[in-house]
């Protein structure tokens, strides 16, 4: 599939409302687990996604926009969560998700971007040059992954409890 705005944006605008309704008024067993050293959980990748949200689209796509592979993307750091979540309870990080994740979606729609403008490219750190239609199908891919990376987390939650039948499933075993 390539890239197309409409499509993206109807899986960008929903993330927050799945997760709200996801994660909403669970109990801390739920949300606060993970699956060990080094890992997320539904908490840590809320408050990640928020700091995208606050920090990277929106830089990366404008500096695309403004300064092409002249000017290379900040660093991001993926880990920034731990310290700006501190206090925060989850409602508040998926009400400020859900605030910011609509700002930037109404100011990229207000862009009227069109192919030339998909095709500009930037400069990652990383992995050099990308287009800006690499950039924004990475944005949904993000969002699908960690998605799928919560609902993974909170099944394995039920490891143990479902006895024999976790041979059946694959999701436990990741």
């Amino acid at each position: 599939m390539e890239y197309n705005q409409t499509q993206a944006i109807q899986i960008l605008e929903r993330t927050p409302a799945v997760l709200k309704t996801l994660l909403s008024g669970l109990d801390n067993d739920w949300i606060m687990n993970n699956e060990g050293e080094n890992t997320f959980s539904a908490y840590d990748v809320v408050g990640h996604l928020l700091h995208g949200e606050k920090v990277d689209w929106h830089g990366r796509i404008k500096r695309i926009l403004e300064f092409g592979i002249t000017q290379p993307f900040d660093s991001f750091d993926r880990f920034a969560m731990y310290e700006e979540s501190k206090g925060k309870t989850l409602d508040v990080l998926l009400n400020e998700f859900e605030k910011h994740r609509k700002q930037n979606l109404d100011w990229l729609k207000s862009l009227n971007l069109n192919q030339t403008d998909y095709d500009k490219k930037g400069m990652h750190p990383k992995f050099g040059e990308v287009t800006l239609s690499n950039l924004l199908a990475t944005w949904v891919a993000h969002d699908l992954s960690h998605t799928a990376q919560i609902t993974r987390v909170m099944a394995k939650q039920y490891k143990t409890a479902i006895g024999p039948w976790v041979e059946f499933f694959r999701i436990m075993n990741f």
